[in-house]
């Protein structure tokens, strides 16, 4: 019995020793800085632009919080989708309506906020052409070359190319060019015979504008466009909010040399969606602080939200409000790999 101790004695002493690292074998919490919660923006604008307002919300929502966020712009909407099913317990995205129905319908990313624009719950695509060229219907639009920015952006291709099919409309070439300012540009150039970007209403003095107002309220003719001492676009007292708007450094005679078509009907806002699987009251507390976040317009106005994508505030809403949207894809039979190819 003794040899046989002894021998175990030369046995154990002879085997590595195992050193245990308080928390090794645990992931690093959700949100502390060796796994940050990971936002997601889509592609729509000047990535530069989206970046730096991004860092700028994750900072803000760092300080309200305390959890660390990590910014990233995915190369398209897909990608964007793809990511956040990905990490589904520690994603959220700021993405738009259709985006938000495929990504739902994928791997179960929830909705939980949405966009306000100047007080306006929902948005619409606009079909912009040269102001010179001799297109003055959408019918007019046949066989002409569409420039869009992205198949996953809804005001940008989706609900486009919805209401051209219902309408038996058939473009000719299609050009996707990266993005809604990128879409104004190739207009502005000629490159393309139309394009399809977001369009929010122009801020008109005295009376709103409401649904069913001319898209472009103003007459050239008459007032003319200029880039006020604030920086913003103006047609008279006019101040243009679409997607014009993003350009008007690069191009600022844009509503001289690119007109509104037409608008689509409304589209329910941008979406502040989180992966299926992230922690509820985490998601509570990060919903809270960008709540109280846009009740200040200073903070609020330096980050992506406003600076990117014109986001003037963000209430709650409900999935079932993207019903139209679901309605839509069923109607013309679009799949996932129809948009995204």
């Amino acid at each position: 019995m003794k040899k046989a101790f002894c021998l175990l004695m030369v046995v154990m002493m002879a085997l590595p020793v195992l050193t245990l690292v308080p928390g090794a074998a645990a992931q690093d919490a959700i949100g502390s800085e060796g796994n940050p919660i990971e936002v997601y923006f889509v592609p729509s604008g000047e990535a530069q632009v989206i970046v730096e307002g991004g860092e700028v919300l994750a900072q803000a929502l760092k300080d309200l919080t305390g959890y660390t966020f990590k910014v990233s712009v995915p190369t398209s909407y897909a990608a964007t989708i793809e990511a956040m099913c990905a990490a589904p317990d520690k994603t959220m995205g700021f993405i738009p309506a259709a985006g938000y129905v495929i990504a739902n319908n994928r791997c179960g990313v929830e909705v939980a906020a949405a966009a306000v624009r100047f007080g306006w719950p929902v948005y619409w695509a606009q079909y912009v052409v040269r102001r010179d060229a001799p297109i003055y219907t959408l019918g007019d639009l046949a066989g002409k070359t569409w420039g869009y920015g992205d198949p996953g952006s809804t005001s940008g291709y989706i609900v486009p190319a919805v209401e051209l099919q219902a309408r038996g409309i058939v473009p000719g070439a299609e050009v996707q060019t990266g993005g809604h300012n990128q879409t104004i540009l190739a207009v502005y150039n000629g490159e393309v015979d139309f394009g399809t970007t977001y369009y929010s209403p122009p801020t008109t003095p005295g009376a709103p504008w409401y649904y069913g107002d001319l898209p472009e309220p103003y007459d050239l003719t008459v007032d003319e466009s200029y880039i006020g001492e604030d920086g913003e676009l103006y047609v008279g007292d006019v101040r243009i909010m679409d997607a014009r708007r993003a350009v008007r450094e690069t191009a600022p005679d844009v509503v001289d040399k690119v007109r509104i078509l037409a608008i689509s009907a409304p589209i329910p806002n941008d979406t502040l969606s989180f992966g299926p699987d992230f922690p509820t009251e985490l998601r509570q507390e990060i919903l809270d602080a960008l709540f109280a976040l846009a009740e200040n317009k200073e903070a609020w106005d330096a980050t992506a939200l406003q600076t990117a994508y014109s986001w003037t505030g963000i209430e709650p809403i409900e999935d079932s409000v993207f019903d139209s949207v679901r309605l839509q894809f069923e109607i013309l039979g679009l799949t996932e790999e129809d948009i995204f190819g």
